[in-house]
């Protein structure tokens, strides 16, 4: 067994000096010893005749090839040189496994043989090194079988192999079994989504559909800009990102026109009252509700000074005012208002002045940019008001005091039933509905009806199918008389502690009543607050499907002083709200089909109950309370 070339680099010889080098080795054998004997270290293959060169010193070769042994001066390690093709040592076995092995010339010991090497041949052979490859048998078993085992098949055996019958076979049955089960996942998924429940396409809405709207009317009480005690267009533009906190899609502003009270002549429709600003104000006011994504809608009622706000003339009769009204509608719909809003429209019963006016918005329509014609009406009637709905069908939103009879609480709460019939009735008749509880003649809503059931009234009116109309102040739980001279009928907007509860810089105008608490900046931040809460049924109101386009169910309710019902769309969230409008505690089960047992809190005139799992079987409302209700649908 020879031992495996220990030396990673190949070793570099020219003919004379390995001839020199094995003589010179051989020579200082030790002597009596057969080199025959000396373990061979390698195992090298010359061809014959490979020392026959001129500068030969004396070494005898067999021309036909011979072995020898050489120490390469590493201890007792030696070397079997065989010369030829002819393995004439006994130690040399013909079928050793052999390999190539490169000798490197990087050793000094085997460096060119110069001048100065005590080996080199004859003096001044400077020829070159050749390369000696050397066959190199394995030491160990291991090895060799690591050389001997399987490479795999050559590409010829491999294409052979592939060729026969059975390969052939069974390649053609994997890929139709692949194919057909490619195919079933294909037919499965079109199953799944042929048997998969649709969703609805969402109906197309206006902008007025999709949330509420902030009436500012009138601007001389919202904010004043110049010191003069009186809110004008200025002030407004600077609480413009308060309106867009509050989450509404658009703001009614106005009247604004110059109108000496009942002098139709002096009433210019299509000029700002210098009280209140210039026409470049509103374009200012215009471009910032643009920059909020808010719409801005202008009331137009020509006579709002008086108490005959179309004059004391009937309007059919008044063509020199309709025709007055046409271009002031066309000239206000260019200035870039998204709507216009008209009082009193009970004056246009039986005649078609409103359809004309609503063909007028109707061409200034861009994409998605509708301009809304919204209607107001000051009947108090129910009924009343459910016959001027079929009335003005032309109109977009007809907005009233439908509501204003029954907000209020009792102690038996019985107008929860008289509520439902109200609300029901008129969703039956209207087009689309808009839903306000207008200021009573004295004092605010929360003033009439307290704060708690404020809560519960801006719940109803964000949770109903149609628009939401609030008056400025109405959010923050308004009341009338604190910050509000004593002389005045008009509301003043409470924004802090400051002076005049930072409506005005001007020096403080007298109170008949103490300061009060009710103001914005008490309120922004307080989770607890009514602005906190009317915040966060806006934005609900804006965003979830069931609330924009769902369909309005009735539920069951066990008591007469709980209105109950059930707003769903397709496979959205679902929404029950739950109102108690008695002033007590009342205990009430609501059932229907669609309802599971217990449902989630999503917002309560409560704020400590929100989250909470209710179950609907015996509910306990406090006084005033509301409840909006949410749970997920399941097919």
């Amino acid at each position: 067994m020879f031992p495996v070339l220990s030396s990673r680099e190949p070793y570099f010889f020219s003919p004379a000096g390995l001839e020199a080098l094995l003589g010179s080795t051989l020579s200082s054998a030790p002597e009596g010893r057969d080199r025959a004997e000396l373990p061979p270290l390698f195992l090298l293959r010359l061809p014959a005749g490979f020392f026959q060169q001129e500068d030969q010193t004396g070494f005898e070769a067999d021309q036909s090839g011979g072995s020898f042994q050489v120490d390469l001066g590493h201890g007792a390690a030696s070397l079997r040189v065989v010369l030829g093709d002819i393995m004439s040592s006994p130690a040399v076995t013909p079928d050793a496994e052999l390999k190539d092995v490169e000798l490197n010339e990087m050793d000094t010991e085997k460096q060119p043989m110069n001048a100065s090497s005590p080996l080199a041949g004859s003096p001044g052979s400077g020829e070159k090194n050749g390369v000696v490859f050397l066959k190199v048998e394995e030491e160990e078993e291991e090895d060799r079988a690591a050389l001997a085992k399987f490479t795999g098949l050559s590409k010829e055996e491999l294409l052979e192999v592939a060729s026969t019958p059975a390969w052939v076979r069974a390649r053609w049955a994997l890929l139709i079994l692949f194919w057909l089960g490619w195919l079933g996942m294909l037919a499965g998924a079109i199953v799944i989504i042929v048997q998969a429940p649709r969703c609805k396409d969402l109906p197309k809405q206006a902008w007025w559909q999709k949330g509420g709207l902030y009436r500012i009317q009138p601007v001389d009480g919202f904010q004043d800009s110049d010191a003069d005690g009186q809110g004008d267009l200025t002030g407004l533009k600077q609480r413009m990102d308060y309106i867009s906190s509050l989450k509404v899609k658009g703001l009614v502003i106005g009247p604004l026109h110059i109108n000496p009270k009942d002098d139709q002549n002096r009433t210019n429709l299509q000029e700002v009252d210098p009280s209140f600003g210039t026409l470049e104000d509103f374009r200012e006011i215009l471009q910032a509700a643009k920059k909020k994504s808010l719409k801005v809608v202008l009331d137009l009622t020509p006579n709002y000074q008086s108490e005959y706000p179309w004059f004391n003339q009937s309007i059919h009769l008044n063509v020199a005012l309709q025709d007055k009204m046409k271009e002031a509608i066309e000239f206000w719909l260019k200035e870039g208002v998204s709507g216009i809003q008209l009082g009193s429209v009970e004056e246009f019963e039986g005649t078609q002045i409103l359809s004309d006016w609503k063909n007028l918005t109707e061409q200034y329509n861009v994409d998605d940019h509708g301009r809304v014609l919204i209607a107001v009406t000051q009947r108090q009637d129910a009924q009343g008001i459910l016959a001027l709905l079929n009335q003005t069908v032309s109109v977009d939103v007809l907005t009233s005091d439908y509501l204003a009879g029954v907000a209020e609480a009792t102690e038996d709460g019985s107008q929860g039933n008289a509520i439902a019939s109200l609300i029901n009735s008129y969703i039956r008749e209207a087009k689309w509905a808009g839903w306000s509880v207008a200021r009573p003649s004295v004092g605010e809503l929360a003033d009439s009806m307290g704060e708690q059931l404020l809560r519960l009234y801006h719940m109803l009116l964000y949770t109903l199918p149609g628009t939401p109309f609030t008056d400025y102040g109405d959010e923050i739980g308004l009341r009338d008389l604190p910050g509000k001279p004593a002389a005045s009928s008009v509301p003043r907007m409470q924004w802090d502690d400051s002076a005049n509860f930072g409506f005005s810089k001007a020096a403080q105008q007298p109170s008949s009543e103490p300061a009060s608490n009710v103001t914005v900046q008490l309120q922004s931040g307080n989770k607890d607050s009514v602005l906190t809460f009317f915040q966060q049924l806006s934005e609900l109101r804006g965003k979830e499907r069931s609330l924009l386009h769902g369909e309005y169910f009735m539920t069951h309710s066990s008591s007469p002083s709980v209105f109950a019902y059930l707003r769903v769309w397709d496979q959205n969230k679902r929404f029950l709200v739950v109102l108690n409008f008695a002033s007590q505690e009342t205990t009430v089960s609501i059932t229907h089909p669609d309802l599971p047992p217990d449902m989630t809190v999503e917002l309560s005139t409560n704020p400590s109950r929100e989250k909470q799992q209710l179950a609907l079987q015996n509910l306990k409302l406090g006084p005033s309370e509301g409840l909006m209700l949410s749970f997920i649908y399941v097919a």
